[in-house]
């Protein structure tokens, strides 16, 4: 789940680059065996016309990058990346806001991690360790920032539980701020896709024939024109999908078609992650409706009766800490604040209203700012979304200002036509699907 769309976007504020940088500390300290980081990849050179000092290096076994601009304002912006895939070179991200970062005085630092693969727990521990790090390359920022996308942004704001006392404020974006509820998403719709398909599907699945035999049986049956033309049971998905990943909302009928093959290929996984032994996935007690009443139609009450079950192992029970795949509690001691794309189904909107409530829970919704962008992609932002929301972040930190966000929870208001209009700032190409904001 890499961020690289954001990437691109910010990409276009950097113009050639040129000068070397300094190599610093071990280079192969505490490596695992079974990943590497080549070296040679670690060296990045300056944005024209801004002085830095720029550091690279291995150190706990993951690369790292830092860069600290010769007028630094005395704070430090970490950046988690996303989910690299199972690959065993580990590569470092420029933070995706550094030229406006170093251009006003913010150093930032951006760590490989030492693993890949979905491990929250090794992105948060080597994130913090590099912090430690910067202390001893540079010195003891006066603030610490921790930002982060996908993947990134549930290693944010875990680390921010975890660790209390280190950081200042937090802005995950595009997050996945309710951990399991994610992966138990992709069941929903690859189980629910096959009941009603009347495809039978088995658990774990056979990759090979999920692939090459369920899918084109599913799509051609839910489909005229997969995934368009849907039958009625493929309006019933798409229905299901809605509620399941965020409710009624801006852009999702532009997302359906988007996401709607992509998320198929989750079918083929066996509901196991890192650091978790045994299944985690479960939807034992899940009631899979198409529409809010909470009264069964004949139709919901038939797929209850023949969808695939799946209980998770005790194994896999979700114990606290960074031993196995951390639980977002949903209790941050700093402000934080959150950027989502509405229609993003890869990471669902669904992540930010299931974080709301856990933060709801624990009181804290004071010290916590969701907004919701209108794009279908995953971390779709433009730079002056990501500007703004961490300039509104420092000036909250720094300033107790708390800006303005998005409610993220009453349906109501996420339906309404209109809805993250507040703080979208360009109208994407969606195609007949686009539905620019009102003029202020």
């Amino acid at each position: 789940m890499a961020a690289r769309r954001v990437l691109h976007m910010v990409a276009a504020m950097v113009l050639a680059v040129f000068a070397v940088g300094v190599s610093v500390g071990p280079a192969h300290a505490d490596k695992p065996p079974q990943y590497f980081v080549d070296e040679s990849k670690l060296p990045f050179d300056a944005v024209p016309g801004i002085s830095t000092d720029r550091y690279w290096g291995v150190h706990a076994g993951a690369g790292y990058r830092i860069e600290v601009p010769e007028n630094w304002n005395g704070d430090l912006v970490m950046w988690a990346h996303g989910f690299r895939g199972d690959g065993l070179e580990l590569t470092v991200d420029n933070h995706p806001l550094r030229a406006f970062l170093i251009a006003n005085g913010y150093a930032w630092a951006a760590s490989s991690f030492a693993k890949n693969d979905y491990d929250v727990a090794q992105g948060v521990k080597d994130t913090h360790k590099l912090t430690k790090r910067f202390n001893g390359i540079v010195g003891k920022p006066d603030r610490v920032y921790m930002t982060g996308a996908s993947m990134g942004g549930h290693i944010t704001a875990v680390a921010i539980e975890q660790y209390q006392n280190t950081y200042d404020g937090a802005m995950p974006i595009c997050g996945v701020l309710g951990d399991y509820e994610l992966f138990d998403f992709f069941l929903d719709y690859n189980v629910v896709a096959a009941a009603l398909a009347d495809v039978e599907m088995t658990f774990p699945p056979d990759p090979v024939e999920w692939t090459t035999e369920s899918i084109p049986q599913i799509t051609s049956t839910l489909a005229a024109a997969w995934p368009l033309g849907l039958t009625e049971d493929g309006e019933n998905l798409k229905a299901l999908t809605e509620l399941r990943s965020g409710g009624e909302r801006p852009l999702f009928d532009a997302a359906f078609p988007a996401w709607a093959s992509f998320l198929l290929d989750f079918g083929s996984l066996d509901g196991e992650v890192p650091r978790r032994p045994g299944v985690v996935v479960d939807n034992s007690d899940v009631v899979y409706q198409f529409d809010t009443d909470p009264a069964l139609t004949s139709a919901e009450a038939e797929l209850n009766d023949s969808v695939l079950r799946v209980t998770a192992d005790p194994s896999g029970k979700r114990h606290p800490g960074l031993q196995n795949v951390p639980v977002v509690d949903g209790d941050p001691s700093i402000p934080v604040l959150t950027l989502h794309n509405l229609g993003d189904l890869f990471v669902p909107f669904s992540m930010e209203q299931v974080y709301a409530e856990r933060v709801a829970e624990n009181g804290a919704s004071d010290l916590v700012v969701q907004r919701a962008i209108r794009a279908v992609g995953h971390c779709d932002f433009t730079p002056e979304e990501l500007v703004t929301g961490f300039v509104d972040l420092v000036t909250w930190v720094e300033h107790g200002v708390r800006p303005a966000g998005d409610d993220v929870v009453t349906p109501s208001v996420v339906a309404d036509p209109n809805y993250g209009c507040a703080f979208t700032t360009a109208t994407r190409n969606l195609g007949p699907f686009t539905a620019p904001c009102p003029p202020e």
